[in-house]
């Protein structure tokens, strides 16, 4: 058996004083998230956080800055997630974008909003420890990471 940890993108998106979130089901149960998902082959950690805020709120995104890396474990094995969490510059709407059938709503949300809903709606401790992070004005450079196709 081969081992390969999830790799997911996650983007803490504040605007006058509140921030970016989604509505989404999740094993049943209604939970709040920020804008995240899987990175996708041939796509770099950026491409991936772009596409992913895109695709769950139809708002462009330009990350500017990463706020961490988190490890989650779990006892399954399949279900070990490596979570890269930017925030950076959200750009403009796009009209009439359909957002992923999984997401319900979009929501602008207070950080106190936020932290109310813990933890019962929030999709992941990591809701919590994103915004955590944001807050504490954690930021990393954009240029510590690298992409590149090998040659194999």
């Amino acid at each position: 058996m081969t081992w390969k940890p999830r790799v997911t993108v996650a983007s803490v998106i504040e605007h006058e004083g509140h921030f970016l979130m989604v509505e989404e089901m999740h094993y049943g149960q209604m939970t709040i998230n920020q804008p995240a998902g899987h990175m996708e082959h041939g796509e770099s950690l950026l491409d991936a956080v772009r596409r992913e805020t895109l695709e769950e709120t139809g708002w462009r995104f330009e990350p500017t800055a990463l706020l961490g890396i988190f490890h989650m474990q779990r006892e399954d094995p399949d279900r070990v997630y490596l979570r890269f969490t930017f925030t950076g510059t959200l750009l403009e709407p796009v009209p009439n974008y359909q957002i992923d059938k999984d997401i319900t709503a979009v929501h602008w949300l207070t950080a106190e909003q936020i932290h109310n809903q813990q933890p019962r709606m929030w999709r992941s401790e990591l809701v919590g420890r994103s915004l955590d992070l944001y807050q504490s004005g954690i930021r990393y450079p954009l240029d510590s990471l690298h992409y590149f196709l090998a040659n194999d």
